[in-house]
């Protein structure tokens, strides 16, 4: 690691080698005998860490030469020393010259050596914070320009795809009023199937955005779910028939805080993804248990495990693993719609394995 540089002024040349000798074994150490050449000699250096100086020197005392330091070398340290005791000298240091600390003469070697470590801390402490500040606003100004992005995508795909998703729906409305035969029938649904299905994506993907960029509105209010299926859409009830599965729910009266509908949206996608990635002829569980100030909601299925790299990743947005998603369709949005929500209202999904399946739980604020 390379040695900090410090610069010694005083006038008195035996003065300044004493320092030197005191310093270098630790230090870069460089000399000058008047604060002209000290200045001289900073222009040169540009990364002297501290500088040390005498107050009383003729042309120039040590309080004025600290002064005109600043300008050029803002980050280093400054120590004044002053042979006798002149508070206003002090003073002046401290108020115009910004030095860390001053001693006076003689000086004891040790102190002035530990007062020297001290500052040379202090300046790496301080280069350091100053680059992480510039750190943090550079990657302040990307989250700036990143949601200032997804805006603008959020534009892009209203204008840009629903605008012609709904000409195309349109179309498919009034082909399916006309005289059709079989074959063309089949082909009109077939597109009308594929048209949905991307219109549900752009719900899905708006809906992420919205909830990322703080412009989907939650209105929390008491709110209760008392039948899982009575919340569940026609489309989930579909899947869990399909399969055989039967829905089992637990004390789902729970009052808590919340947005309804959006809640309603999480509870019906977990059931989904619950009943899509369950074993058929098994059962579903939803519960909802109190927990102090809290209530605890849980999905439970009977199906395969996921292996802990897959529960770090699956609640990234557009993530599918072929193994895990059993090569079927789909943009791996539901989870990550489920998360946004819940962080909107202080709250979080956590997926872990059981012992024949999986139980994916989030908590809500109770209603006392």
């Amino acid at each position: 690691m390379a040695k900090h540089t410090i610069l010694c002024v005083d006038d008195e040349l035996d003065n300044v080698e004493a320092l030197e000798r005191l310093f270098r074994k630790n230090y870069t150490v460089l000399k000058a005998t008047s604060g002209a050449q000290g200045l001289k000699i900073l222009d040169e250096n540009p990364g002297v860490a501290l500088i040390i100086s005498d107050q009383r020197m003729p042309a120039m005392t040590g309080v004025e030469f600290l002064e005109k330091t600043q300008k050029s070398h803002p980050e280093a340290l400054r120590i004044l020393l002053t042979g006798y005791t002149d508070i206003e000298s002090v003073i002046l240091a401290v108020n115009q010259a910004q030095i860390y600390r001053y001693l006076t003469k003689p000086w004891d070697s040790f102190d002035l050596l530990h007062t020297v470590e001290q500052a040379i801390q202090k300046y790496e402490i301080t280069r350091e914070l100053k680059k992480k500040n510039i750190e943090l606003a550079k990657a302040l100004n990307e989250l700036k320009s990143l949601d200032k992005a997804k805006s603008n995508f959020m534009i892009l795909i209203n204008h840009e795809l629903k605008t012609p998703l709904t000409s195309i729906l349109s179309f498919v409305g009034l082909l399916n009023e006309s005289q059709l035969d079989d074959e063309q029938k089949l082909f009109v649904n077939r597109i009308s199937r594929g048209a949905e299905k991307l219109r549900s994506i752009i719900e899905d993907v708006l809906l992420i955005v919205r909830a990322e960029t703080k412009q989907l509105k939650v209105n929390l209010a008491p709110a209760v779910f008392k039948n899982i299926e009575s919340l569940l859409s026609p489309e989930v009830l579909n899947v869990t028939r399909y399969k055989h599965q039967t829905l089992l729910e637990g004390h789902l009266d729970q009052s808590v805080l919340a947005d309804q509908e959006l809640i309603r949206q999480v509870l019906n996608r977990l059931v989904h993804n619950a009943a899509k990635f369950g074993q058929d002829n098994s059962e579903i569980f939803v519960d909802a248990e109190k927990d102090g100030d809290q209530v605890c909601f849980s999905v439970m299925n009977k199906g395969p495990q996921l292996e802990t790299p897959v529960i770090e990743k699956i609640l990234r947005p557009f993530y599918i693993d072929e193994d895990v998603m059993n090569h079927s369709t789909g943009m791996g949005l539901g989870l990550n719609i489920c998360q946004s929500i819940l962080t909107l209202h202080q709250s979080q999904l956590k997926i872990e394995n059981t012992e024949d399946g999986v139980r994916v739980s989030f908590h809500l604020a109770a209603v006392l």
